[in-house]
């Protein structure tokens, strides 16, 4: 299978670029800086490039089967404003589907099922400012005619894949509190292969 990873040189989306290439898919990265991937595989293509940049965009999304982007915040809006380029180009180059790890404040409160857990008092995160803009990556997916998934982690420690953790449709399991790094990430990637949660959030916690 042929994926485009974005997000590649951050904590989970290294990860998945490593599940994937140990099961010998063909991984393609865009990245700003090629010399932050620290990774060497026949089967792995770095490309340099901008997720802002619609031509960048173009240019990697050619011949992908999936797509999955650990973009993160930041502290800027890189994530929503790319978001918009990623969606037409797949959508021009007939490329369905879109895995996306977004946070477990876009999830539906279980206090108030009737907003978003960052938008209750179930969120104890002080800023709202990165669910604010995984909200705006959740918005313009439902409008999109893409097959998309948002995996949606609490908190996020390093950690070793344990390979023994909960998920639920659209909510948080309860009582969750914390999820791996390792753990999103192999739940993610394990999307590649599943249509089980095909436009939904999932939220996942141990």
């Amino acid at each position: 299978m042929k994926l485009l990873i974005l997000g590649g040189t951050g904590r989970v989306g290294r990860q998945i670029v490593t599940y994937a290439l140990e099961d010998q898919h063909h991984v393609t990265v865009l990245v700003r800086n090629p010399e932050k991937m620290q990774l060497n595989h026949k089967n792995l293509t770095i490309i340099q490039g901008n997720v802002l940049n619609q031509e960048d965009i173009e240019r990697v999304l050619h011949g992908m089967d999936v797509v999955i982007s650990a973009l993160n915040t930041d502290g800027t809006t890189t994530l929503s404003e790319s978001m918009p380029l990623i969606i037409e180009a797949m959508e021009n180059e007939g490329i369905r589907r879109i895995i996306t790890v977004g946070t477990a404040g876009i999830l539906q409160s279980r206090i108030n099922p009737n907003i978003l857990r960052y938008q209750s008092s179930e969120s104890k995160q002080k800023s709202t400012r990165a669910a604010e803009e995984h909200h705006k990556v959740y918005d313009m997916l439902k409008q999109s005619t893409l097959d998309w998934t948002i995996v949606c982690p609490t908190y996020l420690p390093d950690g070793e894949k344990l390979g023994n953790y909960r998920t639920d449709t659209n909510f948080l399991p309860k009582g969750g509190k914390k999820i791996s790094v390792s753990d999103t990430a192999e739940f993610t990637y394990s999307l590649i292969k599943s249509n089980e949660y095909i436009k939904i959030r999932v939220g996942i916690a141990y």
